[in-house]
């Protein structure tokens, strides 16, 4: 390994995987308004694309900007601009990010963007930095951010920043986003959302996923939004069992498909979706796919 604060020469390129939330419980609210949340967090691989370029000049360059997302809103741009400043950098980077991932649907994307910038660039710029320094760092960007750091499926607790492992997995999964967002903030902010979930336990959760299905959120979803009724309806009626139901504040839903559902059958329905609508089947990952390049020395 070469010394710290050499730059490497050429570009690397790092998946950035969306994630779904296999339960979501609210057991709580903290005297600042912060909601105290128990979650499953899986990987899928539904993934967004990032380079990143070293450059000599002292500059963050971003090309292919997303339309209607200013530099300072960017979640790259800014994870690139804290680790910058945090390790005192002096080069620059140009970064490319291709977006899959469709924008506002509760599948974290923006999220694992910022925590594959930070793995990335931790790399680039050769800084060295251990996970639990660039959870920090990613705790500022979101919530989600350190998740996608420890980078394996979790049991999530806390605000978001209580993580432990849990046992891999590989099923198959129909996700569909119903093309109309909705503001994690109006979620929260609803006075009928219930906060007292009774708390449970991981080794719970790990003996009998299937008895945690529910997610506190998507009563007031589909009350704001019914799109999202629309689109758990429609996974009902083509994936009979697989227990549908909304990821995240939303608005995306998904059902956890076995061998009994007709993938090519499904894959045929999914050309056909309501107009706007987004959909694919996704397999489970276990792993970050952006931690694999940093073996690439």
């Amino acid at each position: 390994m070469s010394e710290v604060g050499h730059t490497h020469s050429s570009t690397i390129k790092l998946s950035c995987p969306a994630k779904l939330n296999l339960f979501l419980h609210i057991i709580g609210r903290r005297t600042d308004g912060y909601h105290l949340l128990q979650s499953a967090f899986q990987l899928i691989d539904w993934c967004d694309t990032l380079s990143l370029t070293p450059i000599s000049e002292n500059t963050i360059r971003r090309i292919n900007p997303i339309k209607g997302v200013p530099p300072e809103q960017d979640l790259v741009v800014r994870a690139s601009k804290l680790l910058k400043e945090f390790c005192k950098v002096k080069n620059g980077v140009e970064i490319n990010l291709q977006k899959d991932i469709p924008m506002g649907a509760g599948l974290g994307g923006g999220s694992s963007d910022a925590a594959s910038t930070l793995i990335g660039l931790n790399h680039l710029w050769n800084l060295n930095l251990d996970t639990a320094t660039l959870c920090q760092i990613g705790l500022k960007l979101g919530a989600d951010v350190p998740f996608f750091l420890f980078g394996q499926n979790a049991f999530v607790e806390g605000i978001g920043e209580k993580m432990l492992a849990i046992p891999p997995t590989t099923q198959d999964f129909l996700v569909i986003f119903p093309n109309q967002g909705i503001a994690t903030s109006q979620i929260f902010q609803d006075p009928q959302l219930t906060r007292d979930h009774a708390p449970i336990t991981i080794e719970g959760f790990i003996a009998s996923p299937k008895s945690f299905q529910s997610n506190d959120c998507q009563a007031v979803a589909v009350r704001n939004c019914p799109e999202v009724k629309n689109a758990l309806d429609w996974i009902s009626a083509v994936a009979p069992n697989s227990a549908p139901r909304m990821s995240g504040s939303g608005s995306s839903v998904f059902g956890v498909l076995d061998a009994s559902n007709d993938r090519v059958k499904l894959e045929f329905l999914l050309q056909n979706l309501p107009k706007g609508w987004i959909g694919r089947i996704v397999r489970g990952l276990n792993k970050n796919p952006a931690y694999n390049l940093v073996s690439s020395d």
